[in-house]
């Protein structure tokens, strides 16, 4: 074992060179030093044997995976807030070494997250720590076989079908304190917001980042989940963005998706309201834009790269259809 030396700053560093390779540390103590001699080490000598995931603990990985791939992606603050979240489930082998975890393992923290979370929000924690086994297997050959290959998913969740009503939305736009005049108040905001979103069906994120720089005549950049678009503006959304002048200098509505989505639901609360979120405008202005586009074409101004995807957002009543087929 390689012997720390003190350096003339106080600290300590230490050397180490095994089956040829070279690497070099410094830390504040002489133990601390010995301590990473040591596990560097066995690191090395697990690598060259294809058996790093014998030293690598699924901690270990999800930590590297919150460095160097959550922080590439374009929701990376909530990732790396749920990557955050796995390390207090009792359930989930944070400690384990990634070779010792079994399918047993991931089926017993499937099934107490169950317990007491939707399917939705389990199925997409599965899918998270599904491609952080995928990551530490391919591209660190950590693992030879990712321990969720056989592991049964739970059920999709059955998609939400909730419009909301023309009174419920009047009595959202009383409660944040709307009018047609030009907005002046972070609650306004929200409303002008919210009517956007049930005029153009664009979600929180891609309205909160809407900027003057991309206004046009008739259409608006908007940053959404499956990339950028174009968003096309009617002479009411167009209003709906003059009304908004002198509220920011950036952004048209000057505000945060996160703020947007918390002020939002306070707001139906107070009204006395309950049963839909921010989401369900984009729900409502589907159905109602459906009757007047074709298919392809409300895919292009939701931005949905399957038409299938227009079977879930579009949600006309039984007797909205019988209306049609008469």
């Amino acid at each position: 074992m390689a012997t720390p030396r003190k350096t003339a700053t106080g600290q300590w560093r230490v050397q180490i060179e095994v089956k040829g390779v070279r690497d070099s540390a410094t830390r504040a103590t002489k133990r601390e030093a010995t301590e990473w001699a040591h596990q560097r080490s066995v690191e090395i000598r697990a690598a060259d044997g294809g058996k790093l995931g014998e030293v690598r603990t699924l901690a270990e990985a999800m930590r590297r995976y919150g460095e160097e791939v959550s922080s590439t992606k374009k929701g990376w603050r909530s990732e790396l807030i749920r990557l955050a979240a796995f390390q207090r489930h009792p359930h989930l082998p944070h400690s384990k070494k990634l070779a010792d975890i079994t399918p047993a393992d991931i089926v017993a923290w499937r099934d107490a997250r169950l317990k007491v979370n939707a399917r939705g929000s389990v199925l997409r924690e599965m899918t998270l720590l599904s491609h952080v086994f995928s990551v530490a297997r391919r591209d660190w050959q950590w693992i030879g076989d990712s321990p969720m290959a056989d592991v049964r998913r739970p059920q999709e969740p059955d998609h939400r079908e909730r419009l909301i009503s023309g009174p419920e939305i009047r009595r959202m736009l009383r409660q944040l304190g709307w009018s047609r005049k030009p907005c002046r108040s972070v609650s306004q905001s929200i409303g002008y917001a919210f009517l956007f979103a049930l005029q153009t069906g664009a979600r929180a994120g891609e309205i909160c980042g809407i900027t003057w720089a991309t206004i046009k005549a008739d259409q608006c950049a908007v940053d959404g989940k499956t990339g950028p678009r174009a968003l096309p503006l009617t002479p009411t959304a167009r209003r709906t963005i003059e009304a908004m002048r002198g509220f920011d200098d950036v952004t048209v509505f000057g505000i945060k998706s996160q703020s947007l989505d918390a002020l939002f639901r306070r707001a139906r609360d107070r009204a006395g309201l309950a049963g839909f979120t921010f989401h369900d405008s984009r729900h409502t202005a589907a159905t109602r834009l459906a009757g007047r586009l074709h298919v392809l074409e409300l895919c292009k101004v939701f931005g949905w790269s399957s038409t299938t995807r227009a079977l879930t957002y579009f949600n006309p009543t039984a007797s909205t259809l019988a209306g049609k087929m008469a």
